[in-house]
């Protein structure tokens, strides 16, 4: 655990080097590009001041990294509101979205994952393989776009866009945030089910599964205790690695559907050269990136007692 601690702190410390240098590594400078046509010397010199631009370099950084500790990211140039604020008010919907995205991708993957296996070279097997394989090449946006159209345009029985709190409405919220959710889960999901087939697999032709039909145990024991819980460890690493993706920020499916979480944010800090909440934006997402590793992690000493934090 301190190993992976250690590993966390120097890989966040070098995602912020790479943040800081956004600023410096852009054409052009990002304070009159920030302006616009709001230019005039006086404000281009106070807001560049604001940003402490006009300090040496390497103090710059320091003051980036120290503020950063503290949970100061910097004031946004285009709406002056802090950045943290600014990140945490979109954060919700972000998590909510990854929630939903990430349970419909492993309620799909596991059911179709471990039927494939389980019927290795039959037609179901075929059918998934091919669904599987048609869901990974679909992009983003044509699911999304592909769902609205059906279920919002054709048969009217969900919205195409908006966000509603749950805190607010949770059956408001449900319905909004089913399609982006859908989107979300069935490419997660036709990833997931490729890996979890592979996992299973795998287990299926070792020894002590033999051993266990040998026995005669009941084939859904054989499947569900023998079988798919020492397959975990994959499953558990690419569900990690697919929510931690999502958390990222799914950009495509949150332009599409105008919900207002961390990848729509960016999509808007780029548009509009906002540095501060980019660089601000690069920060969150590689901590939780780091947090779903670390987490993964932790559920692996849970699932193999044979692994251990250390």
């Amino acid at each position: 655990m301190r190993t992976r601690l250690i590993y966390s702190v120097i890989v966040l410390f070098g995602v912020s080097i790479l943040a800081f240098s956004i600023v410096h590594l852009v054409p052009g400078d990002p304070v009159r590009i920030a302006l616009g046509t709001r230019y005039t010397p006086e404000a281009y010199t106070a807001l560049r001041q604001a940003s402490g631009l006009d300090q040496p370099l390497l103090v710059q950084y320091f003051q980036y990294v120290g503020h950063a500790v503290t949970g100061d990211l910097g004031v946004s140039f285009r709406s002056g509101q802090p950045v943290t604020t600014a990140l945490l008010s979109r954060l919700p919907a972000t998590i909510s979205l990854a929630v939903v995205g990430i349970i419909i991708g492993l309620a799909i993957s596991l059911v179709a994952g471990v039927w494939a296996a389980m019927h290795e070279g039959g037609v179901g097997d075929g059918l998934i393989r091919l669904a599987s394989q048609f869901g990974v090449s679909v992009p983003d946006f044509w699911m999304g776009l592909l769902l609205i159209s059906l279920f919002s345009a054709k048969l009217g029985w969900l919205p195409s866009s908006g966000y509603t709190a749950i805190t607010d409405d949770p059956v408001d919220w449900l319905k909004h945030v089913i399609l982006p959710g859908a989107t979300v889960g069935l490419v997660a999901g036709a990833i997931m089910t490729r890996y979890v087939r592979s996992a299973v697999l795998d287990v299926r032709s070792m020894s002590y599964v033999r051993t266990a039909r040998s026995k005669g145990l009941p084939p859904r024991m054989v499947t569900f205790r023998h079988i798919v819980r020492n397959a975990l460890i994959p499953i558990v690493t690419i569900t990690g690695i697919q929510l931690a993706t999502i958390l990222g920020g799914v950009l495509v499916v949150e332009v599409v559907f105008a919900w207002p979480g961390l990848g729509n944010l960016v999509y808007t800090a780029v548009q509009n050269r906002d540095y501060p909440l980019i660089q601000g934006s690069i920060l969150l997402i590689a901590a939780m990136f780091l947090l779903v590793n670390f987490i993964v992690d932790v559920i692996y000493a849970l699932v193999d007692p044979r692994i251990r934090l250390s």
